[in-house]
């Protein structure tokens, strides 16, 4: 029985090597578009039209991935290439998708939790129904990158936007990075605290993607995250109940802006609230594994090393 064909693009990142680990494992053909030769990715350059184009025709599930690291400052040239790597990615492939014989039935493609705008301290949280969309230059991206995905007819291929929150693994993204601070006593509030933190396990990121896969009656856009976003205080007090750290120190707002230009990154990342519910996940039926943070992390964490 052939199998059939999953084509990744943008896959050899933490998100992708673990959907093209989860798929394989189901039976399918898992083909990855990389901009490097690692062994058993074809090339692309995200931009242009080329050979790898071929790898669609036929394939059952497109996925794409493809788009530059936020975990920088944002500088003119590096807005530039945020913006730019997200369009341009997605434009082609629509290209490549329009020009199938046989194109995908399915074409998955990343967005953002972060589209929807900064959400106070008691705001009812952001569904795809109801979610107010942001006008920084991160919700701007993210509007830009799913207009760019909207923006040709593609009318035998489904279309589903991810708008992803923080995905959690022990092996990747940001966890081990929050795990490192929380042991050497970071394990405080960020700023006051207050601002919340919409997230997932790597394991049900994967099950959401095969789940939206597996349903030809469900299209559009879809926010991953779990059903019990937390303030940042209390996602930081359970990393300091698992890590104990023999001292903690204060993280406000100030320093926390310090450590940024020192990093070359932005406190957007951590200080902007995200309040985001997957309403339409639920709605459709999905089943959480870990739907609160606390399962979540006494899970991941003793996975670090």
């Amino acid at each position: 029985m052939e199998r059939l064909k999953l084509l990744l693009a943008g896959g050899n990142g933490f998100l992708g090597q673990h959907l093209a680990h989860y798929f394989t494992r189901l039976g399918y053909e898992v083909v990855i578009l990389g901009r490097s030769a690692k062994p058993g990715t074809v090339r692309w350059n995200g931009r242009t039209l080329g050979p790898w184009a071929a790898e669609l025709e036929g394939a059952a599930v497109l996925i794409n991935l493809a788009g530059r690291s936020v975990d920088c400052r944002y500088n003119a040239v590096n807005r530039y290439a945020i913006t730019r790597s997200r369009t341009e990615s997605t434009r082609v492939l629509a290209e490549a998708v329009a020009a199938c014989r046989n194109p995908p039935a399915v074409w998955l493609n990343s967005s953002t939790a972060t589209i929807y705008q900064h959400t106070e301290d008691e705001q009812p949280a952001n569904t795809e129904a109801t979610g107010q969309l942001g006008r920084t230059f991160s919700e701007m991206v993210a509007q830009q990158w799913e207009a760019e995905f909207n923006l040709v007819a593609l009318p035998h291929t489904r279309r589903v936007a991810l708008r992803t929150a923080i995905v959690l693994g022990a092996d990747g993204g940001a966890l081990p990075v929050m795990a490192r601070l929380a042991r050497l006593g970071l394990s405080t509030p960020q700023g006051h605290g207050r601002q919340w933190v919409s997230w997932l396990h790597i394991q049900d990121f994967c099950r959401a993607v095969e789940f939206l896969v597996a349903r030809p009656q469900l299209e559009g856009a879809f926010n991953l995250c779990a059903p019990e976003p937390l303030p940042n205080a209390a996602l930081m007090a359970l990393f300091d109940a698992h890590y104990h750290p023999r001292w903690h120190l204060p993280q406000p707002r100030w320093l926390l802006k310090i450590g940024a230009f020192v990093l070359r990154t932005e406190t957007e990342l951590i200080l902007k609230s995200r309040k985001v519910m997957p309403q339409r996940l639920l709605e459709a039926g999905f089943q959480f594994r870990f739907p609160d943070c606390q399962t979540a992390l006494a899970d991941l964490l003793p996975q670090l090393p």
